[in-house]
């Protein structure tokens, strides 16, 4: 067997303000959207090989009623390796920290925040001394 992708789904009750977040901030793009309404429904993120969707709680619940309460249950929590943590940090200056910039014993330069959906995002660069 053979897994050739996985992609991180993340619920939130709009959708637009995740997507400037990350189209803005971090130079995704939006490769789809969902309509419904005059809001969107879902929408699917890209930068590089990096993939992201996001869906709102009432898509969802339409989508999957049988596990509605599962859906609110969040936030999920991403790991994301990034090049330069330091371009990082600067374009999700004014975000909510939730962890502060630290280097790990196992050499990762890391910083977590909440996304706009209440999400934590850890973005971390990796082969960073530690130091003593």
């Amino acid at each position: 067997m053979t897994v050739k992708k996985i992609t991180s789904i993340l619920f939130a009750e709009e959708i637009e303000p995740c997507l400037t977040f990350w189209m803005e901030r971090l130079g995704f793009e939006k490769t789809i959207d969902v309509p419904e309404g005059d809001k969107l429904a879902f929408a699917i993120l890209q930068n590089g090989g990096a993939e992201l969707m996001y869906q709102t709680y009432a898509s969802a619940e339409k989508d999957v009623a049988g596990v509605q309460p599962e859906f609110r249950k969040g936030p999920s929590f991403l790991y994301v390796e990034v090049e330069n943590l330091d371009e990082i940090t600067a374009a999700v200056r004014g975000t909510e920290v939730v962890m502060p910039v630290r280097t790990t014993f196992y050499g990762a330069k890391e910083v977590a925040i909440k996304d706009p959906a209440g999400h934590v995002i850890t973005f971390a660069q990796l082969g960073v001394v530690p130091e003593p």
